[in-house]
């Protein structure tokens, strides 16, 4: 706020406050608030924008995420395994386009890709970024650590495959450290899958075609994102058509947002009309106002007739 300050930005134009609850909740009642937006967890987005809504306010609000990933037998292995392994461990998984979640057709697709990716876990380097080489750094708490150890838990408890474990990795004295884990098997009722676990956890389901891979994709609550790696060109069109999610990507593990198109996803991912960033931005943040004006030279009298052709 300084900074901007600084620079020109007039005064009161951004400002930044310091609350919990109770200032929020003033923020989305006050009257001299015209409009919403917000980025965190679902259930809170939800109440951010049940609460702003109902004191007549636009809001947008953006929720949690379970980014799917679906990889064809046709795709290239390791091409699917160099990106899935950056969205899925880049950030310690710390960021809502991560890839979270795999899943792949075939049994010979499934056993190859989870190899590629468990060789790429095992080989970052993991440790404060003021180290050289360091591909790969904290989480941001103690208790989101320890959130990402217990699900590594529960999945091994659940009869998923631990292929990778984080809590085994090589890590650095103090911090908030827990290496990549890579967890293969998994089953779509398990805990580990159906929450966002928001950490360095990868997830690897396994599907016999191509619809009951898009099926299990679109059955999640979340629809942020959602990426399809194959050489098809008409399955990759099908997969755009028909998933259910809001930013799909095409043999690139989802788009990074750019201000120039529209941002956000569907389902229990966004609580709102209109996302961020782009037109769509634009037109969140403005009123649209639409004027008649005429210029008579002389009066044409009484006309009782829609006013659209004179």
């Amino acid at each position: 706020a300084e900074l901007l300050a600084e620079a020109g930005l007039p005064e009161g134009a951004f400002s930044v406050v310091h609350g919990d609850k109770e200032a929020v909740d003033a923020l989305l009642t006050h009257p001299d608030v015209d409009a919403v937006s917000f980025v965190g967890s679902t259930p809170i987005a939800r109440y951010i924008y049940e609460t702003a809504t109902a004191s007549g306010k636009r809001a947008q609000a953006l929720g949690g995420a379970k980014n799917h990933a679906m990889v064809l037998p046709d795709a290239d292995i390791d091409v699917a395994a160099d990106a899935i392994a950056s969205a899925a461990f880049g950030s310690a998984g710390q960021r809502c386009m991560a890839i979270s979640a795999v899943v792949s057709v075939g049994e010979e697709t499934a056993d190859a890709l989870a190899a590629a990716v468990a060789d790429r876990a095992r080989a970052l380097k993991v440790g404060p970024g003021s180290q050289e080489g360091v591909e790969m750094g904290p989480l941001v708490t103690p208790e989101a650590r320890d959130r990402v150890v217990a699900y590594i838990e529960k999945a091994g408890a659940g009869g998923a495959e631990v292929v990778v474990d984080g809590r085994e990795a090589e890590l650095p004295e103090g911090g908030f450290f827990v290496g990549p884990t890579v967890v293969d098997r998994v089953e779509p009722e398990m805990e580990v899958y159906r929450d966002e676990v928001f950490g360095p956890l990868l997830v690897m389901l396994r599907a016999g075609s191509f619809d009951e891979g898009l099926d299990l994709v679109n059955a999640n609550p979340y629809g942020n994102g959602a990426a399809i790696f194959t050489a098809d060109g008409g399955a990759a069109r099908e997969f755009r058509n028909r998933v259910q999610a809001g930013m799909v990507g095409v043999n690139v593990p989802i788009p990074v947002p750019m201000a120039y198109y529209s941002f956000g996803g569907w389902k229990d991912s966004l609580f709102g009309d209109l996302h961020v960033h782009g037109r769509e931005g634009v037109l969140f943040y403005t009123r649209g106002k639409v004027v008649t004006e005429r210029w008579p030279r002389r009066a044409h009298g009484t006309d009782y007739g829609f006013p659209t052709q004179s």
